[in-house]
């Protein structure tokens, strides 16, 4: 495998990866919007845990290890939450970040390859 593959499979990983730590970094995240803003964060965590699922695939080309990865690097995130001011780390959101990934492999087995 060339180096320019290993970047065109890689990079986007490790720069999806950096943004979801940069957003899990920021204190307080909320809208006000109440329970929607409960909605609105879950989803948000659905969907960029599907993303970086489909990433994982896309570089690794094997849908259980891509999706252990990716649910490594959610349980990963959480533990960073738990010591960042005004969040809090949850097993829930994990088994929620597991769903986005299901779906993010899911889709993209059947979309792209």
């Amino acid at each position: 495998m060339t180096s320019t593959t290993v970047l065109r499979l890689w990079l986007p990983v490790a720069a999806w990866a950096a943004l979801i730590f940069a957003l899990s970094s920021v204190p307080d995240l909320g809208t006000g919007l109440g329970t929607w803003d409960l909605v609105l964060r879950k989803l948000a965590h659905t969907g960029e845990y599907g993303v970086l699922g489909a990433l994982l695939l896309r570089a690794l080309r094997r849908p259980f290890p891509a999706a252990g990865l990716a649910v490594a690097y959610a349980a990963s995130d959480e533990l960073h939450q738990h010591f960042v001011a005004g969040r809090q780390g949850r097993p829930l959101d994990v088994l929620i970040d597991a769903a986005g990934i299901l779906i993010g492999v899911l889709l993209w087995r059947r979309f792209a390859s």
